[in-house]
């Protein structure tokens, strides 16, 4: 089975200010196989976010190795990594540019990772295809194709910050606890349209979630973090065997 991201004695140290080291991240081994969906588990300080920044480039390695796809991207800043994955923020700001439309939010995600000269951006011969994308969401942005993205609402947002980073396959989805700023009924449904979309592009997705009800529903394997470390790496069928208590209990 091909591996999608290899992460070896993956460590990182950041100074406290007061010369002193701490440990983020300490010594992570973990192999992420196509078609997996992790979700991730942790409490404050965890090392999930750091998790993802490693991955994504956004915060480099103090020692250890980091593969994509096969390829080793330890040094590759995050702006190289962006032809390998996609990430969604908690923020439904973070994902949009809030004075373009969502036309033209599509359009600059289809092309993300590659490299683009000044020429014409002819969105028209593109609206078709965006307004059929957007059909899929169902939640009303389908009446918003030519509408400034900050316009939306928060969950109109973060649907199309899915959307953008699913719009050209990415080998790794990144979900940062991207429904958590949302209310329940929006986060049931955001949630629901990126199982759909994970399940029908074949995805493999890495979800940071503190909704324990979440991490019981959705993917195939679970990370449990604490203090920088994977201290829990459950498979599909032991996760299905555990109940919100028996998650609580791991944190205990």
């Amino acid at each position: 089975m091909k591996k999608i991201v290899e992460l070896k004695e993956a460590t990182v140290q950041v100074n406290n200010g007061f010369n002193e080291s701490k440990t983020i991240l300490d010594h992570v081994n973990l192999d992420i196989y196509e078609g997996d969906f992790l979700t991730i588990l942790g409490g404050n300080g965890a090392g999930k976010s750091t998790l993802f920044n490693v991955i994504a480039g956004t915060l480099m390695l103090t020692s250890g190795k980091i593969f994509v796809a096969g390829v080793d991207v330890t040094h590759v800043p995050a702006e190289k990594r962006a032809k390998y994955l996609a990430r969604v923020f908690q923020d439904p700001k973070m994902g949009t540019a809030p004075r373009m439309t969502v036309a033209e939010n599509l359009l600059i995600a289809k092309y993300r990772g590659e490299k683009r000269g000044f020429v014409s951006r002819r969105i028209h011969l593109h609206k078709d295809e965006f307004q059929t994308l957007i059909n899929k969401i169902g939640n009303g942005i389908e009446n918003h194709l030519d509408t400034p993205t900050g316009l939306l609402s928060g969950g109109q947002r973060q649907a199309l910050s899915l959307l953008m980073s699913t719009i050209k396959r990415p080998e790794l989805l990144l979900l940062d606890e991207h429904t958590a700023a949302l209310d329940p009924k929006t986060s049931v449904a955001l949630m629901e349209l990126t199982n759909q979309f994970v399940s029908d592009d074949h995805l493999t997705a890495l979800m940071i979630t503190h909704h324990m009800e979440d991490a019981l529903k959705y993917g195939n394997r679970l990370l449990v973090m604490k203090d920088g470390r994977v201290i829990q790496d459950l498979a599909a069928k032991e996760k299905a065997e555990m109940t919100i208590a028996d998650y609580y209990s791991i944190f205990e």
